[in-house]
């Protein structure tokens, strides 16, 4: 038996290990979205088009982990990133697993989870929340290594101009997911 037939016959006993996380694509209105939980929470939401590179992208985020596909264990989690999608006002309370960046990281991901549905903040508006005022790059950059799309709203900054940039999951899924929520 190999190990993916292993995985399979045997979730349960793979989910208890700390180092294995169970993940399940399903869709949205914005495109596919991939869920991984670990022990702690999720640990990842990723956006794309291409399911088979969104479980790339992931086993690159996760390297050394188990990576256990069960659409079972997440679908009660699938189902509340769509409606979230759809109905941003309604939230999105899941318990999260953050512990995958930098201390810098982990500062501005908790600042990001502070911006209110509906409401956008500049990087260096952020930068400057953080103590950091020359900081605008570094807050860039760690949005872009945020792995937990809409739990971790870095959708929700913008330039100085008001003007969207760059987003990890392109910048159509950023303008979308901004109307829903100003529509609120």
């Amino acid at each position: 038996m190999n190990l993916m037939q292993t995985q399979i016959a045997a979730p349960a006993t793979i989910h208890a290990t700390l180092d294995t996380i169970v993940y399940a694509i399903g869709q949205s209105a914005i495109g596919n979205i991939l869920a991984a939980r670990s022990d702690i929470g999720i640990c990842a939401i990723l956006i794309g088009s291409d399911s088979d590179a969104l479980g790339q992208d992931l086993g690159h985020r996760f390297p050394g982990k188990m990576l256990v596909e069960d659409e079972p264990a997440l679908r009660d989690d699938l189902a509340a990133i769509a409606r979230f999608v759809e109905t941003p006002a309604a939230g999105l309370d899941m318990p999260l697993d953050m512990r995958h960046g930098t201390p810098f990281q982990q500062r501005v991901w908790a600042a990001l989870r502070a911006i209110p549905c509906g409401a956008t903040i500049t990087y260096t508006a952020l930068a400057r929340r953080l103590g950091q005022p020359g900081g605008a790059r570094a807050v860039a950059t760690a949005c872009a290594a945020n792995a937990i799309a809409l739990g971790i709203p870095c959708h929700r900054v913008v330039r100085t101009d008001g003007t969207l940039s760059g987003y990890r999951w392109g910048v159509e899924r950023k303008r979308a997911l901004l109307d829903k929520e100003a529509a609120i």
